[in-house]
């Protein structure tokens, strides 16, 4: 039997500061995941999000003694990625064109907010929705993506940005605004 199999993420975390071969058992867990995540935060910054990623998983190693393993795995890994990100986009004073979408992200994605945010009568394409996000504001992109694209709960992403729950419905509503008027200044 795998040492992967019947652990969960936090039981790995402890095990990893003791065997650092259990370190490549959350890496497959997680690498396809932030790849996909940072790559949307990062949009256009195909070898840059490569390097974050990099370094997420550095300092999640690095960090591991300092894991407590009464708390998600996934927030904690998520709320890396994040701070790396942004921390690489402001070094870099980036401002993202596009984000990437699979045809599945993009329809979950419109399924979501296509009644908060679109008349019925508009279409949305894949190619637009990706320019729309990457015109908007950091914090607002960031919070669609974990919503709708990350499919991320309230409460998850109020442990990877560190706000409170309420603070995330907020985001979430100002941020689909945000879109619409984006959007509706593009077209």
């Amino acid at each position: 039997m795998n040492i992967c199999d019947g652990q969960t993420d936090e039981e790995l975390m402890v095990l990893v500061v003791d065997d650092r071969a259990v370190f490549s058992c959350l890496i497959e867990r997680y690498e396809a995941k932030l790849r996909r995540y940072l790559f949307r935060l990062m949009p256009g910054m195909g070898e840059d999000a490569e390097d974050v990623l990099q370094d997420v998983f550095l300092k999640v190693y690095v960090n591991a003694r300092g894991f407590d393993p009464s708390l998600s795995f996934s927030s904690w890994i998520y709320r890396i990625a994040h701070n790396e990100a942004v921390g690489w986009l402001r070094k870099k004073k980036a401002r993202p064109e596009t984000v990437e979408l699979g045809d599945d992200d993009f329809q979950t994605f419109v399924a979501s907010v296509e009644e908060d945010v679109y008349s019925r009568d508009q279409a949305l394409t894949q190619d637009v929705v990706a320019r729309t996000l990457g015109a908007m504001r950091e914090k607002y992109r960031t919070v669609l993506v974990l919503k709708f694209l990350e499919q991320k709960s309230y409460e998850e992403i109020s442990d990877i940005l560190r706000v409170p729950m309420g603070t995330v419905a907020t985001l979430v509503h100002r941020a689909k605004k945000e879109f619409t008027s984006v959007y509706e200044s593009q077209v």
